[in-house]
């Protein structure tokens, strides 16, 4: 069956201290769903838990992202995550650290039973 896409999230997450990849991923998840309640799931006979999420982060170097961490930021569905890179690394004065910055996309689809 085809999914059709429902719902399309952006967001953003910073790591200020300690170049966590991770941790700058797991706010940019937090920070695309945090104001969304989806409530149309009974309308088309679905359940949260019938979703797929497609997430993609980009951070400047995507191996450091534990996608295992991140899809767990997701409280329903099948959850997918795909580090890219992207997002941006902003070096401290003294070199020893750096501001990571985060994007996520977060894609919500449901297969079309039509």
């Amino acid at each position: 069956m085809a999914r059709v896409r429902c719902i399309t999230e952006m967001g953003m997450g910073v790591d200020v201290h300690g170049r966590d990849a991770t941790k700058a991923a797991k706010r940019a998840v937090s920070d695309a769903i945090r104001h969304s309640s989806v409530g149309f799931f009974r309308m088309v006979g679905k359940t949260p838990h019938d979703m797929f999420v497609d997430v993609t982060v980009a951070v400047p170097n995507p191996d450091d992202v534990d996608t295992d961490a991140v899809a767990k930021e997701l409280p329903y569905g099948t959850v997918t995550v795909k580090a890219v890179k992207g997002g941006l690394e902003i070096p401290a004065e003294s070199g020893t650290d750096a501001i990571i910055i985060a994007n996520a996309a977060v894609l919500v689809s449901l297969e079309n039973d039509a």
